[in-house]
């Protein structure tokens, strides 16, 4: 008889949505922060190029090594997913060039609001239990950007009125475009092949908005690095979210997504010296315990009451 017993399997570390949504939101923080640098040297166009550019080449190599082609048997869901998530992209940057950032990011934060307004509305169409939304996780929604609200503070003025909805359209068509992440996810596509084809239309958008207001600028050591750390967190980010929303409860990823905000107000009194009042850590606090919420109460939903953008 051997002494030596069979080993055991090796068990293969994953990260839960929720936990990928948390990091995303980190990611993208600190991208914010390279942006809001690098801005000083690039225009919004060029920022949009570049960062997608980086992606579409690191999606276009991760593919290649697990042996997956980009050919797609979807490409109509790709093709809505990216214009929407492209556009929405490009409003909220033309959004942030008219309106106070604390007014242009609130209201591309009204995503998970939207998303929570569609589905409950697919519950209203379709009856109590046919999508599975919990009125609590919605409330926890709510909840989380009131916080947001708390810490940015926004303001609108009547001659900004146009750029107010500029960004409110920001916000709807990126919860359009996550919902269809989700439904990527239920058809079995890999986040690698989603991020990809977003980040070709990026590129193309990015190239085109560069080329519309003045072209693109030459590069300098801080300017080149600056762009490289931009498009390889938001490239890491964009997968993490796209696994969360793809693999998760589309409504308790959205409300960890405002986990995003804390983390900007975090950078933004460490880097840009920020000030910190009351209301902001009031807000954080408020932000940070809807995520919670919502996490806890969708882990114990029951399988069957499961909603439809889990797989």
């Amino acid at each position: 008889m051997s002494l030596v017993g069979a080993a055991a399997p090796a068990r293969r570390f994953t990260l839960s949505a929720p936990w990928m949504m948390v990091l995303a939101s980190l990611l993208f923080a600190l991208m914010g922060a390279c942006v809001k640098f690098a801005s000083a040297d690039y225009g919004a166009g060029e920022i949009v190029f570049y960062r997608s550019l980086i992606g579409l080449t690191l999606m276009a190599g991760a593919l290649h090594l697990r042996g997956m082609s980009w050919r797609t048997p979807v490409p109509a869901m790709h093709f809505w997913r990216s214009a929407c998530g492209t556009t929405a992209l490009c409003l909220w940057f033309y959004a942030i060039g008219v309106l106070p950032l604390a007014t242009a990011m609130t209201l591309n934060y009204t995503a998970p609001v939207w998303i929570a307004l569609f589905l409950m509305g697919g519950t209203v169409l379709l009856g109590p239990g046919k999508t599975g939304v919990d009125g609590r996780v919605v409330t926890a929604v709510m909840a989380g950007f009131a916080g947001v609200l708390l810490v940015l503070r926004p303001t609108l003025h009547q001659d900004q009125l146009w750029g107010g909805l500029i960004g409110l359209l920001s916000g709807l068509l990126s919860a359009m475009a996550y919902l269809q992440v989700s439904a990527l996810g239920r058809v079995g596509e890999p986040g690698e092949r989603v991020v990809f084809y977003f980040s070709v239309t990026g590129v193309v958008a990015g190239a085109g908005l560069a080329l519309a207001s003045g072209g693109f600028h030459g590069h300098t050591l801080r300017g080149a690095l600056l762009l490289l750390a931009t498009g390889v967190l938001a490239t890491a980010a964009q997968w993490l979210m796209t696994r969360a929303y793809a693999t998760g409860s589309a409504i308790s990823v959205a409300a960890l997504q405002y986990l995003g905000i804390a983390y900007a107000f975090g950078l933004g009194v460490w880097l840009f010296d920020d000030p910190v009042t009351a209301q902001a850590l009031a807000g954080m606090a408020l932000i940070v315990a809807a995520g919670v919420a919502a996490t806890q109460l969708r882990s114990r939903v029951p399988r069957g009451d499961a909603s439809p953008t889990e797989t």
